[in-house]
């Protein structure tokens, strides 16, 4: 079987969809289909028209003109259209399989019409959603409105839907959408690719005035919904209990700037460590200095809707980590058994499950062996790609081969 990946971006650029896609691309491949892989404009521009990364081959598509917001989104979905028909006709894929956002499932459709291919969409998160929290439209807003009409437009017209929790999933069928036609694809780890915790660096800790601290600490992209803000709300009450207590704030983002004008203003600027981005072969060294990791996810649709990887990643990895009770984390943490959940938005919470998961260090151990086997059995990526075989089956008419 020979299926046709439509992407908004893909490796090497590092992000939690580029680790996702780069990780079904490859189990599919385990099962022996022919997979192709088409980026959309948003991938930047590019220096060919494909691109061999870590043994994947992407095409990459020509970046249009910019132009005012609306008329942009249409530019794009035009370009994007344009490569895909070419791809199409030369490489006559079994299947086209749009990822989100809507941006690449309009074009997939069009041409799935126009050339007779099944077309699947697969919905990591709703596009209004997350230009709510990046701070470009507003929920009920006539784009948001726009944008969510435009995406129900798409799930009614393809062949199957893939989404990657069931919070995605429950919102999909409550627009009206066939529930045996929604499959869920969970988000999951490669465990070989995931090392238990080693050691901190001991040069490492103390370039970074870390030796002797308890280490708060987060890894990743600092956007308004990861919570940091609340993190560093907690920190004066924090310090008063464990004045050796020290955040330690690995990557970027939108919010960094903000961020570090917070610590300032709190009077923690000197508690709270902040690195700028890594190379991300050093990621492994950073997360060994952390004691306890936090994910304090504010609650709106896109945290209560959709799962992230970090919390599947901190299990596989033994780490011990606190995270807000936002849908998407009550997917993935058996409360207390695998990790602590604390009410989101909430500082009184999120600073007595800090305090109790430093006063439970004895129950470590416990807590690193029953997230390791949480993903190692249950989220895997072979036993997550294997549900696109009976959706694939269905689509075709006869089992994928």
């Amino acid at each position: 079987m020979r299926i046709l990946h439509v992407l908004d971006h893909s490796i090497p650029l590092h992000s939690g969809y580029t680790f996702r896609t780069a990780a079904i691309l490859r189990e599919q491949r385990a099962l022996g289909w022919e997979t192709h892989h088409l980026t959309s404009p948003k991938q930047g521009e590019c220096a060919a028209s494909a691109e061999d990364v870590d043994g994947l081959l992407f095409h990459r598509c020509p970046v249009p003109a910019p132009a005012a917001a609306g008329l942009n989104e249409l530019r794009l979905m035009r370009a994007l259209e344009s490569r895909l028909e070419e791809l199409a006709r030369a490489l006559r894929p079994d299947i086209l399989h749009a990822h989100s956002p809507v941006l690449n499932a309009v074009p997939a459709i069009r041409v799935g019409r126009r050339l007779g291919i099944p077309v699947v969409y697969e919905i990591r998160a709703f596009w209004e959603d997350a230009a709510v929290d990046h701070g470009t439209t507003r929920e009920g807003s006539l784009r948001y409105r726009a944008t969510r009409a435009l995406e129900s437009w798409a799930l009614r017209r393809v062949d199957h839907v893939f989404t990657i929790c069931e919070g995605l999933r429950r919102d999909i069928v409550g627009r009206g959408i066939d529930a045996a036609r929604v499959t869920v694809i969970p988000n999951a780890v490669d465990i070989e690719g995931f090392q238990l915790s080693g050691e901190p660096d001991p040069v490492l800790r103390t370039r970074l005035g870390l030796d002797g601290a308890t280490v708060l600490g987060f890894v990743g992209s600092f956007y308004a919904y990861e919570g940091l803000d609340l993190l560093l709300e907690a920190m004066p009450r924090l310090l008063a209990a464990h004045p050796a207590l020290r955040v330690l704030l690995v990557g970027g983002g939108p919010q960094d700037a903000a961020l570090r004008a917070q610590a300032a203003a709190l009077g923690i600027a000197d508690k709270v460590v902040f690195t700028g981005r890594v190379p991300h072969a050093e990621v492994s060294r950073y997360y060994d200095l952390i004691d306890l990791l936090a994910y304090p996810r504010h609650s709106m649709r896109l945290t209560e809707l959709v799962t992230p990887l970090k919390p599947l990643e901190a299990m596989a990895q033994g780490r011990i980590f606190i995270a807000s009770d936002v849908g998407g984390h009550k997917e993935l943490v058996r409360d207390g058994e695998t990790g602590r959940l604390f009410a989101a938005g909430n500082v009184p919470a999120l600073v007595a499950a800090v305090g109790e998961m430093l006063e439970r260090r004895a129950d470590w151990p416990t807590i690193r062996v029953a997230g390791r086997q949480f993903v190692e059995q249950v989220r895997n990526w072979k036993r997550s790609v294997a549900n696109y075989q009976p959706a694939y089956a269905g689509v075709l008419g006869r089992p994928p081969a």
